[in-house]
């Protein structure tokens, strides 16, 4: 293998998955749920507080995350550990990532009702498998992952994810015992492309990031932020993928054709492919 570690992003790189938040049967029956514990909501009044309070979370610890960058960045900080370098132009770029769960309790407490740990992580993921159309792993993964298994590599998950619904899935898809460790971002409070979560991950296992390779769909938090933190990039292009910028280049009859711009990564999939993927591992 060509790399010592591989760090893989999870949804849209080894899962395929499709949610839908916005279907009225979820919260008709998230609001149903609540209601057996004398929480009473209507449904529209579920979800819009369930926005609220997610974007409240998100606001108010984004900005004691830009506090804390700003206070290290002015004390002389700023090196990541293992060796990796803020850039300039990103080291107050905070990307904050809330518990989910603790907005599912607080949903309970607005209502007079205490909730345990146990009971909001379960209202969490009851609104995970209603808002879920399906979760599969792309084909080929479990040939990747043993593969570099076999090879005696080390391979992590940094996942931007809650902890509540990735830690499950994960081991319904039998994919979690490949991994030297999983990191998912809402036990950190940040997320990709936040340097800190990849600082986290490489502190922990005293990463050679100069042989470390980050292999994940989404342009801006896997390939952008490995490469703020000094490491290879490998970028597929997957289904769900966020959208590229395109531009106009002519093609091989001479026709003025838009085609998507993929990000500079050492290594670029056009689609999914991990055939050719374990290639370039």
């Amino acid at each position: 293998m060509k790399y010592e570690s591989y760090i893989f992003d999870l949804y849209g790189t080894l899962v395929d998955i499709r949610t839908d938040e916005e279907r009225q049967e979820l919260w008709d029956k998230l609001a149903l749920f609540y209601g057996y514990y004398d929480a009473h909501y209507t449904p529209e009044e579920l979800k819009r507080r369930y926005g609220e309070l997610v974007s409240g979370k998100e606001a108010a610890l984004k900005e004691r995350l830009d506090g804390e960058a700003a206070l290290k960045e002015r004390s002389g900080g700023g090196a990541a550990a293992g060796g990796a370098v803020h850039k300039k132009d990103d080291v107050h770029e905070s990307h904050p990532e809330i518990k989910i769960e603790q907005v599912f309790a607080a949903l309970f407490k607005e209502k007079g009702v205490e909730a345990d740990e146990t009971l909001a992580v379960h209202a969490g993921q009851f609104f995970r498998i209603l808002s879920t159309e399906y979760v599969r792993l792309y084909d080929g993964v479990d040939k990747v992952l043993k593969t570099l298994r076999a090879a005696g590599s080390k391979v992590y998950l940094l996942s931007n994810a809650q902890r509540i619904f990735t830690e499950y899935e994960m081991h319904t898809l039998g994919i979690a015992d490949y991994f030297d460790d999983i990191l998912i971002s809402s036990e950190y409070g940040v997320k990709k492309p936040d340097i800190r979560f990849f600082e986290a991950l490489i502190g922990k296992h005293r990463i050679d990031v100069g042989r470390a390779l980050m292999i994940g769909n989404d342009a801006k938090s896997d390939i952008f932020g490995a490469k703020n933190a000094g490491i290879a990039t490998c970028y597929i292009h997957s289904n769900i993928s966020p959208k590229l910028p395109m531009e106009k280049k002519r093609d091989k009859a001479g026709k003025i054709v838009e085609v998507p711009v993929m990000p500079e990564a050492d290594y670029v999939l056009p689609e999914m492919d991990m055939e050719a993927l374990l290639d370039i591992l």
